[in-house]
């Protein structure tokens, strides 16, 4: 016998955590990213402006009587707009997130494990969404069926799902073969517990990596479609003070800039995040 103590086992959460700690451009963007969270949460209360009221002259600029990012072309209070635009902007990059993983893990998920016809009719139609110009394709969708926020939220969803759909069955296609799924199998356990009980647990790592960015890109998204007019007047976003914004920019740049500046610093918190996550749960970089 040997006097040396036995180690514990440790999580894989604590140990993913430490590798995630020591990355510090992932903490500064989580960082960032929960102050703007927060902001998005509690802002609206502690600054109790709206941010449809017309307050001061149009284009005052940022320090003007005392309104720190100035105001528009309305005379609306442009700190408003953004306190009050980043809690829609943060939900519909949530939202379309969602979607977008619910729809990619599912076909992923089938194509993945069932093989054969239903693989390939699965991945006929994920090849079909992923040639189809994204941008085009969803102001289709709202131009077709109104620019209300959850449309919005659901058409950025839609022709967001591919990549999620791919590495989820890349996932299942590896996982599908190791010797525990094969002696569940063995032992009688239904598909469906096959799938979503034993395999999608321990595929989680790439698609939580995958889904983290996915925010960051439908916030650009509905930016996007915001800028080209589809988008609720009645709803203030981001996207929407900058497209409402645009035609003005040559004369009062900050009225875009600063909800631009917005935009960016966001996305690149969530991308700085999403690398984090990307090294915190490969399992071959935790074992350096």
């Amino acid at each position: 016998m040997t006097d040396e103590p036995i180690q514990k086992a440790r999580s894989p959460f604590i140990e993913a955590w430490e590798m995630f700690a020591r990355n510090r451009s992932a903490v500064a963007g989580l960082i960032i990213l929960v102050l703007i969270s927060l902001g998005a949460v509690f802002g609206p209360a502690l600054y109790p402006t709206d941010p449809f009221d017309m307050v001061w002259a149009p284009f005052s600029p940022p320090g003007d009587a005392g309104f720190i990012f100035g105001t528009d072309y309305l005379g609306r209070d442009l700190l408003a707009m953004i306190i009050n635009g980043a809690r829609v902007s943060l939900i519909i990059g949530l939202a379309a997130a969602v979607v977008s993983i619910v729809i990619g893990v599912t076909i992923g998920a089938l194509a993945g494990f069932y093989r054969g016809i239903i693989e390939e009719i699965l991945m006929r139609i994920t090849e079909f969404f992923q040639v189809l110009p994204t941008l085009l394709f969803s102001m289709v969708i709202v131009a077709l069926f109104g620019a209300s926020l959850p449309m919005i939220t659901l058409a950025i969803g839609i022709v967001s799902w591919t990549a999620v759909a791919r590495i989820t069955r890349a996932e299942f296609l590896r996982i599908r073969e190791l010797e525990y799924v094969m002696a569940s199998r063995a032992s009688g356990t239904k598909n469906a517990k096959l799938m979503f009980r034993i395999i999608l647990p321990n595929a989680l790592p790439p698609i939580i990596v995958q889904s983290a960015l996915m925010v960051g890109s439908a916030i650009l998204f509905e930016a996007g479609l915001s800028f080209l007019g589809l988008t609720d007047p009645n709803v203030v976003s981001w996207g929407q003070i900058i497209g409402s914004n645009r035609q003005y920019i040559l004369d009062a740049s900050y009225t875009v800039t600063i909800p631009g500046l917005a935009i960016f610093v966001t996305v690149l918190a969530i991308s700085l995040v999403g690398d984090g996550l990307n090294d915190a749960l490969n399992p071959k970089l935790r074992s350096r």
